[in-house]
């Protein structure tokens, strides 16, 4: 679970809605470089960290300006739990969910029937469990409730094979950072920009609930701490 020390408030809300059977890891409860308000540009350095030379001239927003220390502490906080999760346990899935995501109560009982429905006749090394599709049109229907998805933003909710968690680390993430919300679709598409593709090329085979079976809570509710963070200074 993605989740900052400053935040109390959101881990309280997800330790209410979770199932009191599935077994959680908070983020906050590691010592890391995660927080977009304090982390600094010589502190990402001195930890060996390297960003990927993000902005470009470009009509999308998103890539026409700097990263922001929050989407930087953002992957880093999912670099975190994909290397402990490599490393500490052995199970054959692993849930990552941001502290705003949004679960039903039966939510651990709706997951295990979809993955049993999906796992017979299907191989895949990411599932997300909800995601904001960029270009819904071109998804593809696999079986009843699951698509194979295009071009997708936002890391609320996914779930990884163990697998896929080698792959995730090989591709050394942490000497080019980019948002978490690029890098996941960069190993299953073939990227939009052409340096992301280059540097992140598609290796991995993704499925997506459909229907999503976790959504996020509003930014007027919730806030944003990828959002309300500074811009990296040159």
């Amino acid at each position: 679970m993605i989740n900052l020390p400053r935040r109390p408030d959101r881990r309280t809300w997800m330790t209410t809605v979770l199932p009191p059977g599935m077994p959680v890891t908070f983020t906050s409860d590691w010592t890391g470089p995660f927080d977009g308000h304090e982390l600094t540009r010589n502190q990402l350095e001195a930890a060996g960290y390297k960003l990927f030379p993000w902005k470009i001239e470009s009509d999308n927003p998103w890539w026409s300006r700097p990263l922001k220390y929050g989407e930087i502490g953002c992957t880093l906080a999912h670099l975190a739990c994909w290397r402990h999760a490599a490393e500490t346990g052995d199970e054959k899935f692993v849930v990552i969910l941001e502290d705003d995501a949004i679960v039903r109560s039966t939510f651990l009982d709706d997951l295990l029937v979809g993955l049993r429905r999906v796992v017979s006749g299907n191989t895949f090394d990411v599932l997300y469990l909800g995601r904001c599709p960029l270009d819904p049109e071109q998804d593809q229907a696999v079986t009843t409730g699951f698509v194979s998805p295009a071009y997708s933003h936002c890391t609320f909710g996914y779930l990884l094979t163990r697998s896929a968690l080698n792959v995730l680390l090989a591709t050394h993430l942490e000497h080019a950072i980019v948002p978490i919300d690029e890098f996941l679709p960069s190993l299953y598409i073939d990227h939009p920009r052409p340096d992301v593709r280059a540097r992140f090329p598609k290796q991995l085979k993704a499925m997506a609930f459909d229907p999503p079976l976790v959504r996020q809570r509003s930014k007027d509710e919730a806030g944003s701490d990828t959002e309300d963070s500074d811009f990296v200074e040159p």
